[in-house]
């Protein structure tokens, strides 16, 4: 339970980030920092989905 209370408590505030950004990569840079852990996590369950398929051979 510890840890899990840790990664919630570390959640950054995207929203705040922002509009203290003191330019527009740093912007750039916060949204591309958010939405990439999403990515590579779709990316990581496809290719499993993928060789999962390509190995039946369905």
């Amino acid at each position: 339970m510890k840890p899990i209370f840790f990664l919630l408590a570390q959640q950054p505030n995207i929203e705040e980030k922002i509009n203290k950004a003191p330019d527009s990569a740093y912007q750039i840079g916060v949204v591309i920092g958010s939405y990439l852990p999403f990515v590579v996590l779709i990316s990581v369950a496809y290719a499993i989905y993928y060789y999962n398929k390509k190995k039946r051979g369905s």
